[in-house]
């Protein structure tokens, strides 16, 4: 859709806890080494609507106005001055945007360790002020180093994948296993199920998937991507020794059940355990869960403060591993979604909405069903004409 004699575009913008609004703003013009794009659709995530319900993720809170959205894929509009003429990025370009904008010279950067960057801007996230603002609106400018051409074929919509599976791939490469491993994943969000969907690419011979949501835990199997799955009943938000008291519950009623006792020796652990849910009983359930010598990785948002069961888990040698966001994954990301290793990731884009209707989608992501009960899996929000939705 040509954006010519357009001046103006929509954006969805976060004043506030349940306070967004659809606002019309400029469109920017591409400045020094950045490209335009016309965002075609962004895939709304855990932390857009920490933002949308409490206006704040975790300890980072809004301070400003701020558009969100980080997840996305769009159509490149205009080509800004001095772009580097070997990232072969033209006007038409399909493409994927990767929206961490590290500093480059701190340790970190030097590293190869950008997520790491103190100095890191990314687009939807309040941690930084003036804060960067996202993808939910018509058009974008962003610096093209970080714009990636998406493989012939792909999807847009697959292509705002790319995100949540950066995450997974971070972790998986922190994670370090071999085919054969025996894995579990609790919480089938997006990156929970990108999560499975990579194990069992990857040749984990048991994936278990726990979620309270039992809609998202049959999505994961209609998949194929677990081999077993455990629905956990739904009870209040606890922390502390509470929290402890519901993890030991948890695991006890995980290890009985069929999910486990099916596997020889799974009650004893898993191989590795994934955490993607950032709740206290569950990131305490998660070392209970994994056997002598192996690994956990914490890759949902946590509490500031958390009491975990670090005893047991030290004697018996388990590596408690910390997963913050993504480096160097974009590309292996794309090309995997393209791949078709992992099945049919298309499916995980469930809803469409339009810009306009960008608070039904927070409130179909919140309650976890639609008005007509069927399960939430990743609502896709944008210009739906450029998705051909």
């Amino acid at each position: 859709m040509s954006l010519e004699g357009k001046t103006s575009q929509t954006a969805v913008v976060c004043h506030g806890g349940v306070d967004l609004r659809t606002e019309t703003r400029e469109i920017p013009q591409p400045k020094d080494g950045e490209v335009q794009i016309q965002v075609a659709v962004t895939g709304l995530c855990g932390s857009d609507l920490h933002y949308y319900l409490h206006g704040a993720n975790g300890i980072f809170k809004i301070r400003e106005p701020l558009v969100l959205g980080h997840e996305a894929g769009g159509i490149i509009s205009a080509v800004g001055p001095n772009v580097n003429a070997d990232l072969g990025l033209k006007v038409g370009d399909k493409v994927a945007m990767e929206v961490g904008v590290s500093c480059k010279s701190c340790k970190n950067c030097r590293k190869g360790r950008y997520n790491l960057c103190k100095n890191m801007r990314f687009a939807s996230s309040a941690k930084t002020f003036p804060h960067l603002d996202g993808t939910l609106r018509e058009v974008m400018t962003w610096p093209a180093e970080l714009v990636y051409k998406i493989p012939e074929g792909l999807d847009l919509a697959l292509a705002a994948l790319a995100e949540p599976l950066s995450v997974v791939l971070h972790a998986w490469r922190r994670a370090n296993l071999q085919p054969g491993a025996r894995v579990l994943i609790i919480g089938t969000g997006a990156v929970g199920l990108l999560a499975c969907a990579l194990a069992r690419a990857s040749g984990s011979t048991t994936v278990v998937a726990v979620d309270i949501e039992q809609g998202k835990l049959d999505f994961a199997q209609e998949q194929q991507w677990a081999t077993g799955t455990f629905c956990l009943p739904k009870g209040p938000r606890v922390s502390g020794l509470e929290a402890l008291e519901a993890a030991e519950k948890s695991w006890a009623a995980l290890k009985a059940s069929d999910a486990v006792q099916s596997v020889l020796g799974l009650e004893d652990g898993f191989d590795a355990v994934f955490e993607c849910t950032g709740v206290e009983s569950c990131m305490q359930m998660a070392p209970m869960a994994a056997a002598i010598g192996t690994k956990v990785l914490y890759v949902g948002m946590g509490t500031k403060v958390l009491s975990l069961p670090c005893g047991p888990s030290l004697l018996s040698e388990v590596d408690l591993i910390g997963v913050f966001r993504y480096a160097n994954t974009y590309p292996d990301a794309l090309a995997l979604l393209a791949s078709g290793k992992l099945g049919n990731v298309q499916a995980m884009a469930s809803h469409y909405y339009t810009l306009e209707n960008a608070e039904q989608a927070f409130n179909d992501l919140r309650r976890g069903k639609d008005d007509n009960g069927k399960t939430v899996i990743k609502p896709m929000v944008g210009n739906l004409a450029l998705v051909g939705k």
